[in-house]
């Protein structure tokens, strides 16, 4: 599943959109969790991480171009698709290295072009899949919704942004070695925590945007809490 944020401060601009975004869901065999904000006042370095953004340009207050130019400031990936009015007023995207942008009002042939654009940039960024055995045969998941992976007594649970966690009978070391290339650290004996999802760390703790609390282990602190400071300044 690929999390949408769509800004845009007019409902009937918003609905067509997001109507938009299901139908090309559904007929591409996709699923999609979509979030509609009516200001970009709302975006920060603290908000839940998307795979992408569509960005209104003429919002009051907080202007598409704004927000944009913050979201870069800690966010150099997510791919950003402006929509507006006016042509003209895109140009100034390349700055923050927009993905696109759509000319209102978005008729389905022009989204579903851009769309698909999209679509290819959020599979690179997605990174890959694992193969986790399960009592039940094999679960596929996607390393970018794996949240944490926990251990208790041998069962090895990978907690995820949607869907039920996963349990399989395996070790944490083993479970580190396979993610080895990917942003995860491990903040104690317990949990490996998928870095993409840690929003602060405070003291002996670490909170993910999910608003879930995880300790830190105290020999493992110096190189969990540098390791995150790496991956986050990367991501600026």
């Amino acid at each position: 599943m690929y999390r949408i944020l769509v800004f845009e401060d007019t409902p009937e601009e918003a609905d067509a959109l997001l109507g938009h975004i299901k139908r090309y869901g559904a007929e591409h065999g996709e699923q999609f969790q979509t979030t509609w904000e009516r200001s970009a006042i709302t975006l920060g370095e603290d908000s839940p991480r998307a795979d992408l953004i569509f960005m209104d340009i003429e919002m009051p207050g907080v202007t598409g171009m704004d927000a944009a130019t913050l979201l870069r400031t800690f966010d150099s990936v997510t791919p950003i698709i402006f929509v507006t009015n006016l042509a003209q007023f895109a140009v100034k995207g390349y700055e923050v290295n927009a993905l696109d942008f759509i000319v209102k009002p978005v008729s389905y042939g022009a989204f579903s072009l851009r769309m698909a654009k999209a679509l290819r940039v959020m599979r690179e960024n997605r990174g890959s899949s694992i193969a986790v055995k399960t009592r039940g045969g094999i679960e596929i998941l996607h390393v970018e919704d794996i949240t944490y992976i926990e251990v208790m007594n041998h069962a090895l649970t990978y907690h995820r942004t949607d869907g039920e966690p996963v349990v399989t009978r395996s070790t944490i070391t083993e479970a580190e070695e396979s993610l080895a290339d990917k942003p995860f650290v491990r903040i104690n004996k317990s949990f490996l925590v998928n870095m993409r999802h840690i929003a602060s760390v405070h003291g002996q703790e670490v909170e993910l945007f999910s608003g879930e609390v995880l300790p830190i282990g105290r020999s493992m602190r110096k190189a969990a809490v540098e390791r995150i400071a790496a991956y986050l300044g990367s991501m600026g």
